[in-house]
């Protein structure tokens, strides 16, 4: 008998405050417009000095535990992808394993590939369910990170922070993946990193955007039928309803659908054409409607198409249970095109708790109030002991975790309350 394997639980969870891009526009003597058209961004989350890379993961996994009722014995192994870890060695999951409450009983690792990370971690559970291993038990895949650049930078305004929570398992309720074939890239390309001695990233963007496109018709060569004559069977990509990507700013997804349909039909999309103009509709109904999140948080590095996933399963209006594409992309690089299908009754079982309510909960601060909490995150002693006095409430009482400093090289958590 198959075994059926995909999304049982989804969550997520982001900071509490937010800055309006706008407004930070109009501080930078910029249009808004290079903003909110040219990114597709309209809000960028700001992570305060509790909010790091535990404290959001344990937030979005302590939402997924109320919000489904998962039992935690129920979860067999534990896997953080990130980008932003917080320690050499010491593992994300160690830290998240704690603060959830989770069976000693239960594999605990982290992965890394720059923001492929959580698609690597969800590949491998998806593997450990469907060899039987998994007995019946859960994985839990968490995306966390917080995406931060510097005041007055090129990539300023596509910061951002946050984490999406999944239950990978035999009994998906949200989202049955399709695991029949595979389509996946690698290469060594150096787009995008950040080494050892240095708190912040180095990224060539027009390199990074040109490699992401290599890599998502490569992988999506590989996934598609017909793919080793050359050329995939005609309509396989219309077929899906839905196609999410991984989306730094939510502008990338367009570029990526438009480069994409291009490379199936075989031909250049040029601008004021008829085919520009129906590839621009066909984006405006598969990918456009899936992008809230993204515009309204910034990056959240791993959790990108994750975030795009939590809209589509609240959002969508489908019938049946509809094909939809998601393409995962890391500097470096490494890229993964799957497909899934949404489970019927999906919508109904998240729409008991709206994405758009945990958004509207966040409270808005200045560019001066934004400027300062990056200033404060800065500063930080690196010399293996500081405190951070009382961090700022959460706001939202499901995370109770909040990083209160290092003391004797030790990372300190403690209840937001």
């Amino acid at each position: 008998m198959k075994i059926r394997v995909g999304i049982e639980a989804i969550a997520f969870d982001v900071p509490h405050l937010y800055l309006d891009l706008a407004e930070l526009a109009q501080a930078r003597g910029v249009d808004p417009a290079k903003y909110t058209r040219g990114l597709g961004q309209r809000q960028m989350a700001v992570a305060s000095s509790g909010d790091d890379t535990v404290a959001l993961a344990v937030g979005a996994g302590r939402r997924l535990f109320e919000q489904f009722q998962i039992d935690r014995e129920s979860v067999g192994l534990l896997i953080v992808g990130t980008e932003t870890s917080v320690d050499q060695s010491k593992p994300v999951s160690s830290y998240v394993h704690e603060h959830l409450g989770l069976s000693p009983q239960c594999r605990s690792f982290e992965t890394k590939h720059a923001c492929y990370g959580a698609m690597a971690g969800l590949q491998a559970a998806t593997d450990w369910v469907l060899s039987g291993r998994a007995a019946g038990r859960k994985a839990l895949v968490i995306a966390s990170d917080v995406a931060r650049y510097g005041i007055k930078t090129a990539g300023e305004p596509t910061q951002g922070a946050g984490s999406v929570a999944m239950v990978i398992s035999s009994e998906p309720r949200l989202l049955e993946f399709e695991t029949g074939r595979q389509g996946f890239f690698s290469q060594q390309v150096m787009d995008f990193w950040r080494p050892t001695y240095s708190k912040d990233a180095l990224v060539d963007g027009h390199y990074s955007m040109a490699c992401y496109i290599k890599a998502l018709l490569a992988s999506y060569d590989m996934y598609a039928p017909g793919a080793t004559e050359g050329a995939s069977e005609p309509g396989f990509f219309q077929s899906f309803q839905a196609c999410l990507y991984h989306a730094p700013f939510a502008k990338m997804a367009q570029k990526a659908h438009l480069a994409l349909l291009a490379h199936v039909a075989g031909t250049e999309l040029l601008p004021e054409t008829p085919a520009y103009a129906a590839a621009l509709e066909d984006y405006s109904r598969r990918v456009a409607p899936y992008l809230e999140l993204q515009s309204r948080i910034g990056n959240t590095y791993t959790g990108s198409l994750f975030m795009a996933l939590r809209s589509l399963l609240e959002d969508g209006v489908f019938q049946g249970s509809p094909a939809i594409s998601l393409f995962s992309y890391g500097s470096g690089c490494a890229a993964e095109f799957m497909t899934a299908r949404v489970c019927e009754g999906a919508a109904a079982l998240l729409r008991r708790h709206p994405y758009r309510l945990q958004l509207d909960a966040r409270t808005r601060v200045s560019v001066d109030e934004y400027e300062k909490l990056m200033e404060a995150a800065a500063r930080m002693d690196q010399n293996g002991s500081f405190a951070l006095g009382s961090p700022e409430a959460s706001g939202a009482g499901a995370r109770k975790v909040l990083f209160h400093g290092v003391k004797d090289h030790q990372r300190q958590y403690r209840p937001s309350h």
